[in-house]
C-alpha cells in the first residue's frame, strides 16, 4: 500500500426529507446562487422543497447548466457571482450541475483566465465561493469529492480539474428525489460509478484488502440493484443502496493508497466531445476493451474481480479473467447499454481523437503510464 493522506470534509445528510435541513445548514443573511439544469427539478418537486426550506433567504437563480457543463455557460454564472456578490452557491441536480458549480465557485475568485483552471496543472486557486449540493442523480460522486469535468465545445475540449477548495460544504442525498429520472439517466447512473470503481480497483495489486473489499462491495451492490433501477423500481431501499454506492465509488475512500488508471475516462471524454455520447455510454464501450488490451498488466486485480465480484472460483485464471470481462459486458447489455461505437453509427477518426487527447500533455495514460497514442488507437479500434 502506498503512503496516503485522506481528506474529505463533506457533511452528508442522507435519507428521506433531508432537504428541509437546508435552513439549518445555511446561515440567514447569505446571498445564495441556486444553480440547476433544464428545469426537471421543477417537475419532480425538488425545486419546491428547496425554495420552501429557504423561505426568507435571498436567492438568485441560474438555470440551464448542461449535461457536460459548458465553459461559456458557466462563465455567465461567474459574472453573476461577481456582480451580485454571492456568498454561497447551492447546486441542485446531478453531477454535471455539481461539476459546473465547482468551476463557478473557483473561477469567480480566480485572478487570471479561468480556462487556465482546466488547462494548467499549476494554476493556483487561492479561494472559492462556498457551496453545497442537493443530489438528484446518483452517478458521478461529485457530491462528495473535489473533482469536476468541464467542456469547451468551441475547442473540442472536455477536461478535468481537482482542488481541495471545491469540496462541497454539505451534500443532501435523498433517494426519493431519483424516482422520476428517465431510463437513460438511470442507465448512466449504474455504469458511471461501476467504472469509477474499476479505475481505482482494476490496476495493480498492492495488498490493500480494505480498499479492495470496499470496491468489491460497491461493484456487487451496483450489479445487484442495476436491473431493478433501470426498470424504474420505486423501492426505497434499492434506490438508497444505489445512491450510496454511487457516492462511495468516488469519494476518495477506495482510492487511497492504490494506483489509479483513468485512461477509460480520458478516452471517453474525447468521444463525448467529438460525437456527443453520454459519458457513461463511452465508459461502457471503452472499459472492457481497455481491460482486454491491458489484461497481462492488470491480471492480478482482474483475477480478484473474477473471483470476488463475479464468483468465478473454479476456473483457470486466464479463463476466469476473460469470463469476468464478458460478464461485465453482459451486465451492461442487460441494462440496454450499447457496447460498441458501431452500434451508435460512429466511425471514429482515430488520429483526430488521439491528437486531441494528448493536446495538453504527452504523458501516456494508465496506472503504468504505458498507453501512448498507438495504444489508444488500438483500444479505439477494438471499440468500433
Amino acid at each position: 500500500m502506498h503512503n496516503f493522506t485522506l481528506y474529505n470534509p463533506v457533511k452528508v445528510l442522507f435519507g428521506k426529507g433531508q432537504i428541509k435541513e437546508l435552513t439549518n445548514l445555511i446561515t440567514k443573511g447569505k446571498k445564495i446562487l441556486l444553480t440547476y439544469g433544464g428545469g426537471s427539478i421543477k417537475e419532480n418537486g425538488v425545486y419546491q422543497q428547496v425554495i420552501s426550506a429557504l423561505d426568507g433567504y435571498e436567492i438568485i437563480e441560474f438555470a440551464g447548466i448542461e449535461a457536460n457543463p459548458e465553459f461559456n455557460t458557466l462563465m455567465k454564472a461567474v459574472e453573476v457571482c461577481k456582480n451580485k456578490k454571492i456568498d454561497l452557491i447551492l447546486a441542485v441536480g446531478g453531477g454535471s450541475i455539481i461539476d459546473g458549480t465547482k468551476f463557478i465557485a473557483a473561477a469567480a475568485n480566480y485572478a487570471g483566465d479561468p480556462w487556465e483552471i482546466m488547462t494548467k496543472p499549476d494554476a493556483t486557486i487561492n479561494s472559492a465561493i462556498p457551496f453545497g449540493t442537493v443530489l438528484t442523480l446518483p452517478a458521478t460522486g461529485s457530491e462528495m469529492n473535489c473533482g469536476a469535468v468541464i467542456s469547451r465545445r468551441e475547442n473540442g475540449d472536455k477536461l478535468a480539474f481537482m482542488n481541495p477548495l471545491v469540496f462541497p460544504q454539505f451534500s443532501i442525498l435523498d433517494p426519493e428525489t431519483t424516482y422520476t429520472l428517465p431510463k437513460r439517466q438511470l442507465q448512466n447512473g449504474i455504469v458511471d460509478p461501476f467504472i469509477h470503481v474499476a479505475e481505482q480497483y482494476l490496476t495493480t495489486d498492492l495488498n490493500t484488502p480494505i480498499q479492495d473489499g470496499m470496491a468489491e462491495t460497491v461493484l456487487k451492490t451496483l450489479i445487484k440493484v442495476g436491473k431493478d433501477i433501470v426498470n424504474g423500481t420505486k423501492d426505497y431501499d434499492t434506490r438508497a443502496s444505489w445512491m450510496w454506492a454511487a457516492t462511495n465509488a468516488l469519494n476518495g475512500f477506495i482510492g487511497v493508497g492504490v494506483d489509479h488508471d483513468w485512461a477509460t475516462h480520458m478516452i471517453g471524454h474525447e468521444l463525448t466531445a467529438a460525437y456527443g455520447l453520454d459519458h457513461a455510454q463511452t465508459l461502457a464501450i471503452i472499459a472492457p476493451k481497455l481491460w482486454r488490451h491491458q489484461m497481462e498488466n492488470k491480471s492480478a486485480k482482474l483475477l480478484k474481480f473474477a473471483h470476488n465480484v463475479w464468483g468465478l472460483e473454479n476456473s483457470h485464471d486466464e479463463i476466469a479473467i476473460k469470463q469476468s470481462i464478458i460478464l461485465t459486458e453482459e451486465f451492461f447489455a442487460s441494462l440496454d447499454i450499447k457496447l460498441s461505437l458501431k452500434e451508435y453509427d460512429i466511425s471514429p477518426d482515430y488520429d483526430k481523437i488521439t491528437k486531441n487527447l494528448f493536446k495538453y500533455s504527452q504523458t501516456p495514460l494508465g496506472e503504468r503510464r504505458n498507453l501512448d497514442e498507438k495504444a489508444v488507437k488500438e483500444i479505439l479500434q477494438m471499440a468500433h
